[in-house]
């Protein structure tokens, strides 16, 4: 298994979790959903990192929902990570933003739309966190290398890819499972994203779709594909996120599908 920055000593029978909800929506919900995925995880012996962004910043309509407040929400996040001791993961846009998150997290996520940005990924890596990023949907897994080696070149080698999919005409996305195999040549930690994969974006209502209903698909072929760590948005009540409800998993079926895929890394032994 490569060398993973946040859990050095993970079981090659276990994979890593990046869970939670997409945006910190409220004052008390990421702690109620950090208190579940934890309860889950440490009964399963599972490393968890709890994500959230704290502000969502590429919205496709002016009235949706961004966040209640930067400062407001990465306080929140800094909150939950002393509160339950796990590692924490949030978004950043701009340059700007590296060093102020980096204060409360310990995972700095560049969005897959941003996977180019030179400066943006500097900024991650000059603040010495662990710096997960996302295929961008319009890239191959070969070519997050020079994505990485930006990050290494800043003198941070604690680096991290997800996939995500890839855009399948204007509205829809696909899983190349062969992405899985080619960003684990580049040596780093590669995560799949199993909500944000079955998106269904560029909606005329501008609000975007998804397919829950494959979550567990996705996830399954991705933990039978190699893939290091999973990634997911889940919510008590999706219908009633303020952000990607339509592709969330509901918090409820969260221990099944975990214990199914520890099951399919066991079985790969």
């Amino acid at each position: 298994m490569t060398n993973n920055p946040l859990f050095p000593n993970l079981r090659n029978d276990r994979f890593f979790l990046m869970a939670g909800p997409c945006v910190v929506e409220n004052e008390t919900m990421p702690f109620e959903i950090a208190e579940h995925l934890v309860k889950i995880t440490r009964k399963l012996d599972l490393p968890l990192i709890f994500k959230a962004s704290y502000k969502k910043a590429n919205r496709s309509r002016m009235d949706s929902f961004m966040g209640i407040g930067d400062e407001k929400a990465l306080k929140i996040l800094g909150q939950v990570r002393k509160e339950f001791n796990i590692p924490v993961v949030t978004d950043i846009h701009d340059v700007h933003e590296a060093a102020i998150a980096a204060e409360y997290v310990d995972v700095l996520q560049i969005p897959a739309f941003l996977c180019r940005q030179t400066e943006l990924l500097i900024a991650a890596a000059k603040t010495g966190k662990v710096v997960n990023i996302k295929k961008g949907q319009f890239l191959s897994g070969q070519a997050m290398r020079f994505a990485v080696d930006k990050v290494l070149a800043s003198g941070n080698h604690q680096v991290m890819l997800t996939e995500r999919g890839n855009s399948f005409g204007y509205g829809d996305l696909v899983v190349d499972f062969r992405n899985i195999a080619f960003m684990k040549e580049i040596n780093v930690p590669v995560i799949m994203d199993v909500t944000h994969s079955l998106q269904q974006p560029n909606q005329s209502s501008g609000i975007t779709g998804g397919q829950p209903a494959l979550i567990g698909l996705i996830a399954r072929a991705a933990i039978a594909s190699g893939a290091d760590g999973i990634f997911m948005e889940t919510h008590p009540e999706p219908a009633k996120a303020k952000s990607d409800g339509a592709n969330m998993l509901p918090l409820s079926q969260a221990e099944e599908l975990i214990n199914q895929l520890i099951k399919i890394r066991e079985a790969l032994l």
